[in-house]
C-alpha cells in the first residue's frame, strides 16, 4: 500500500541537495519511489514533499503544562509542580498530543511516560500505544524507571528543616513511594512482550541519573545488554543537577556509567545541556545519541546545550521537543530554526551546517525511536513560503529554515497510511478529543486546588534549598 503524492518538488536530502522538480511521491511502508507528472496535476503546483521529522523526546501532554498552573521556572522548583497533572484518560491525553505531533508533520515521537499511577503503568502504556497507532505515528515508548523522590537530588528529607513538624509530617506523606526495581523491569517486559512492533519501539526510561540508585542504573545496563532493549534517559539538563551529580560522582556521572556498561549504540540522552568536552568525546565513542531541546532549556533556565563541542566529538545528536515547544504547540520546524539561530555561530560562516541540521530532526531522530528513517512523507504549502520571491531556485532547506511552520503543513504519510490530509488528521475529530480532554481536566479542579497549594509550598521549599546549598548554580 502506497500514497501517490504530486508535488512540484521533491526534497529527498534537505540541505544537501537541491529539490527534484514535477515529480509524483510515492510513500509506501517500504519506503518511497518517484514517478513523473507532479506539476501536469494542478493539485500538486505550490507544494514540496520531503521525508518528514522525528520529535526525538518528548512527554506527550495533551493538557500542557501551562494550562494545569505550571508556568516556566527555574526547572527544580517546575517540576514540583508537576503534581497537579489532571488526572484525565490516558488514552485521551496522548491522543490529543500525538495528534499535535502529526499535525505538526512530525512522523513519529519519543514519548517519555510521565505516568498518572505507577501500579498502572502496563495499563497505561496499553492506553498510550492505542493512541499512536489511532492517530497514525510511529512511537518510542520510554517506560519511566525511578526509586528516587523528584523533589530534591538526594532524597526529600533534606527539606525538612525548612518545615515546621506537623506541617513536614502532612507534606512527607505526599512523597511519591516506588515499586522495587525487579517489578519495573518486569512491568517494562510485559509492555514489550505486548505492543512492541508495528510501528511501537518500548524502551527502558530511567528518568535520570540524580533519580535513581546505583543498584537501579545497573539493573537497566544489564537488563539492556541482555534484551538488546534501548535507553532514553535525561541526562546533565540543568546546572544544580550537574553540581549535585559531580559530588556524587567525582570523576563525572558520564565516565560512571561507562564502568557500570551503562554507554552504548542502545542509549539516548535528552537535553545534556551540561556535558563537557569530555565527556561528549566518550559518549561519541560509544555510540550514544544526544537529543537537544532548546526551547525547554531556555523556558526552563537550564542553559544552552553545548552543539559546538557534541559535534567536534563527532556525538551524533536529535532534536525534540520535550512537551515544551517555542510556542506550546509542538511546532519542530520553529524547533529547528531556535536551534539554526541558537549555533549559527558569529562568523562568517554558519557553524552549523543545515544538512547536519535536517539529519538530526530526520536520520538521527529514526535512530533515537527505533523506526526505519526517510520513508515517511511530510507535504509542505511551498509556495505560501515563497509567495513574494524574485527566484525560483532559493535553496529549498533554508527557505524551510527560515519561514517554515506548522501552519504549512499538508500531508503527512506515514508506513503508507494517510495521517494529515489538507492539514487536517483522517484518524480522528482532534477538536472533539481536545474538548473532551479539557472537559476532564476541569472537573478535577477542586482536587487540583488542594494540590496547588501542596505544590506552592514544596516549590518554595526547594527554591530556598537550592539557593543556600548551591550558591553558585542558582
Amino acid at each position: 500500500m502506497s500514497v501517490a503524492l504530486a508535488v512540484e518538488r521533491w526534497l529527498a536530502r534537505p540541505g544537501r541537495a537541491p529539490a527534484v522538480r514535477d515529480v509524483t511521491v510515492l510513500a509506501g511502508a517500504g519506503g518511497v519511489a518517484l514517478a513523473g507528472g507532479g506539476a501536469g496535476n494542478a493539485a500538486g503546483r505550490g507544494l514540496l514533499a520531503m521525508p518528514a521529522p522525528v520529535n526525538a523526546h518528548d512527554h506527550g501532554m495533551g493538557i500542557r503544562t501551562l494550562d494545569f498552573g505550571c508556568l516556566d521556572d527555574a526547572l527544580e522548583p517546575w517540576i514540583t509542580w508537576l503534581r497537579l497533572r489532571p488526572p484525565t484518560d490516558p488514552y485521551l491525553e496522548a491522543l490529543v498530543a500525538f495528534g499535535r505531533t502529526a499535525l505538526a508533520g512530525s512522523a513519529a515521537t519519543m514519548h517519555c511516560h510521565n505516568s498518572h499511577l505507577a501500579d498502572h503503568l502496563v495499563e497505561e502504556a496499553a492506553a498510550v500505544v492505542r493512541a499512536a497507532r489511532d492517530c497514525g505515528i510511529r512511537l518510542g515508548l520510554s517506560c519511566p524507571l525511578l526509586d528516587d523522590s523528584p523533589w530534591v537530588y538526594g532524597g526529600p528529607h533534606q527539606l525538612s528543616a525548612l518545615f515546621g513538624e506537623a506541617e513536614w509530617q502532612r507534606l512527607s506523606g505526599l512523597v511519591p513511594r516506588y515499586q522495587p526495581i525487579s517489578e519495573q523491569l518486569a512491568a517494562i517486559d510485559a509492555i514489550a512482550r505486548a505492543y512492541a512492533g508495528d510501528g511501537v519501539d518500548v524502551q527502558y526510561g530511567p528518568i535520570g541519573p540524580q533519580w535513581a540508585s546505583d543498584a537501579l542504573l545497573e539493573a537497566i545496563a544489564e537488563a539492556s545488554a541482555a534484551t538488546g532493549r534501548r535507553i532514553h534517559m535525561h541526562l546533565l539538563e540543568s546546572p544544580r543537577q550537574r553540581v549535585w551529580l559531580d559530588r556524587r560522582f567525582p570523576d563525572g556521572v558520564v565516565r560512571h556509567l561507562d564502568r557500570i556498561g551503562f554507554l552504548s549504540p542502545r542509549l539516548a540522552v535528552a537535553h545534556g545541556v551540561h556535558l563537557r568536552a569530555d565527556e561528549c568525546e566518550l559518549l561519541a565513542e560509544r555510540g550514544v545519541t544526544v537529543v537537544t531541546n532548546p526551547s525547554a532549556n531556555l523556558r526552563l533556565r537550564s542553559g544552552v546545550a553545548p552543539l559546538a563541542a557534541i559535534r567536534r566529538a563527532g556525538l551524533p545528536f536529535a532534536l525534540g521537543l520535550d512537551g515544551t515547544g517555542f510556542d506550546d504547540d509542538q511546532d519542530i520546524w520553529r524547533e529547528m530554526r531556535l536551534l539554526w539561530l541558537l549555533h549559527g555561530g558569529r562568523e562568517m560562516d554558519a557553524r552549523l551546517d543545515a544538512g547536519d541540521l535536517f539529519e538530526a530532526a530526520i536520520g538521527q531522530g529514526a535512530v533515537v525511536v527505533n523506526q526505519p528513517a526517510g520513508g515517511d512523507v511530510v507535504v509542505v504549502d511551498y509556495a505560501a513560503l515563497t509567495a513574494d520571491a524574485v527566484f525560483d531556485d532559493l535553496d529549498e532547506a533554508r527557505v524551510l529554515l527560515a519561514r517554515m511552520n506548522a501552519a504549512h503543513v499538508r500531508d503527512l504519510v506515514v508506513a503508507g497510511r494517510h495521517v494529515v490530509r489538507d492539514g487536517r488528521l483522517t484518524g480522528f475529530d482532534f477538536a472533539a478529543a481536545r474538548r473532551e480532554l479539557a472537559a476532564q481536566a476541569r472537573a478535577a479542579l477542586p482536587h487540583l486546588s488542594v494540590e496547588r497549594d501542596h505544590a506552592r509550598l514544596i516549590a518554595d521549599a526547594v527554591r530556598r534549598h537550592y539557593r543556600e546549598r548551591y550558591p553558585a548554580a542558582v
